[in-house]
């Protein structure tokens, strides 16, 4: 059940944290103004709301693991949005990354 609850929630925050991101990216670096922007400062917001639905209670435990998240989702958003093609390494380097979430949020603790 918490595998079932956290990672849509850890895919949700990644499109609100880095589409976010990317809005004020475009709104900022290419011009789009202010809209652009609001938009994602909004989507940023939302993103840090998210994060509080996760059923683990430790801060730095989700954000650590959703530290991995981001990095293998930015790498795919760059690919849909922008025409980045990642090399080997960036996959490699994602999937590390992704392993990494998996450790921290769903390995065994005698607790």
């Amino acid at each position: 059940m918490t595998i079932a609850r956290s990672v849509p929630l850890f895919l949700l925050a990644a499109v609100l944290e880095i589409g976010g991101a990317w809005l004020v990216w475009q709104g900022v670096r290419e011009h789009r103004g202010w809209v652009w922007i609001g938009a994602g400062i909004i989507a940023l917001g939302a993103y840090g709301f998210v994060a509080t639905l996760q059923p683990d209670a430790h801060f730095g435990r989700i954000l650590a693991a959703y530290g991995g998240v981001f990095v293998a989702g930015s790498l795919v958003w760059g690919m849909v949005f922008d025409g980045y093609r990642p090399d080997r390494f960036d996959v490699i380097g994602a999937l590390v990354c992704l392993v990494g979430v998996g450790l921290i949020m769903y390995a065994p603790r005698g607790r």
